[in-house]
């Protein structure tokens, strides 16, 4: 049920960022001025946060998918095979987090350790997105109002 879950919003997420691209890209087209130009990067900033978030829940779902494997040798969890044999065997369970963006595995006396399953880059790069996106929306907001005719 999590896979299907993660596999519909990562589809939402990709559409999202289609969305926003497009928008992007005809925004800069207009050729309208420094708030075109700031709105125009931030939509684009926030395609690729947005993009960068979905590829990050495609690898969380194919994670969990290899989880919820039954089947000879299903025990641990897959993901779970990498913290080591000794590790490995100390594992009764997983977690999924959303922010950031993660595959946990819990350990019977207490504790997790997170998987490689979500590459490193994707967290840090849709935050600098993100951080762009909100940048550059505030200044959009401000440039554009000191641009408007006083009267």
């Amino acid at each position: 049920m999590l896979f299907l879950l993660l596999l519909l919003a990562a589809l939402g997420a990709a559409a999202l960022a289609t969305v926003l691209a497009v928008r992007g890209v005809r925004t800069a087209a207009r050729r309208s001025g420094p708030p075109g130009w700031l709105r125009a990067v931030a939509l684009l900033a926030g395609a690729g946060a947005v993009a960068m978030y979905a590829w990050g829940l495609l690898h969380l779902g194919y994670a969990v998918m290899r989880a919820e494997d039954g089947g000879a040798g299903s025990a641990p969890a897959g993901p779970c095979r990498e913290g080591g044999s000794q590790l490995a065997s100390m594992v009764d369970g997983y977690g999924v987090d959303f922010l950031p963006l993660r595959f946990e595995c819990h350990l019977s006396g207490g504790g997790t350790y997170v998987t490689s399953s979500v590459p490193g880059y994707v967290n840090q790069a849709a935050a600098a997105l993100g951080l762009i996106t909100a940048g550059c929306a505030v200044l959009t907001r401000t440039t554009a109002g000191r641009s408007r005719p006083v009267g």
